[in-house]
């Protein structure tokens, strides 16, 4: 497996934005037809890429916010000839594992629906981004009870996004729960990340 430097995004186009909420709704029925490279760029900026160079805390700012801008959820996508790690700098797949996992990204009782589906999304929050030092606005964030309001709603708003570009782009998606156990090896995680949930996207069938 090799990194895949992605294209730069195209950020121009697509229907409008009540355009795609009209058209906006789980679809399960995907084709395994591949998404192109262009495509899967223009996917993962919209869902989570860089939109400026300085937001809060001297970060980098995305197309979804986080709490105090911590940043905290990874995209690791499963495509099938392995795991990848969506880097937003600089805009490219970093490999994780190599092989088809695809169908871990559903339970088990979906693994027939998304085993061959090309674009399959787990959403990884990562904890120790909460701790952002002397500057850290939030006496309540290192709450555990706190931080899983946090990282689930960021969450949402990341696949929220990657619901309105597929609506815009003629893809079908859907965002559903995962098969953290088989999946958990495979993505090398540290102690610190847990695993959320996932989202398949690809093209109508």
């Amino acid at each position: 497996m090799d990194t895949i430097i992605l294209p730069e995004p195209v950020k121009k186009g697509g229907k409008t934005l009540l355009e795609a909420l009209s058209l906006r709704r789980t679809n399960r029925n995907i084709s395994p037809r591949e998404i192109p490279l262009q495509v899967l760029s223009n996917l993962l900026w919209a869902a989570f890429g860089v939109n400026r160079e300085k937001a809060s805390f001297g970060k980098p700012g995305r197309t979804a916010p986080s709490a105090s801008n911590s940043q905290e959820i990874d995209l690791y996508v499963a495509m099938k000839d392995g795991l990848y790690l969506y880097e937003a700098i600089p805009h490219q797949l970093t490999p994780v594992s190599a092989g088809d996992f695809r169908m871990f990204s559903g339970r088990s009782y979906a693994h027939d629906l998304i085993k061959h589906t090309p674009v399959n999304i787990f959403y990884v929050v990562g904890l120790e981004r909460y701790d952002l030092g002397p500057e850290q606005p939030d006496p309540h964030i290192g709450d555990p009870e706190v931080q899983k309001s946090y990282y689930y709603t960021d969450t949402g708003f990341i696949a929220q996004n990657v619901n309105l570009f597929a609506a815009s782009e003629g893809l079908a998606t859907w965002f559903h729960n995962c098969d953290r156990e088989s999946i958990k090896a495979e993505l090398k995680l540290s102690p610190s990340q847990q695993i959320l949930f996932a989202q398949t996207v690809g093209y109508p069938s």
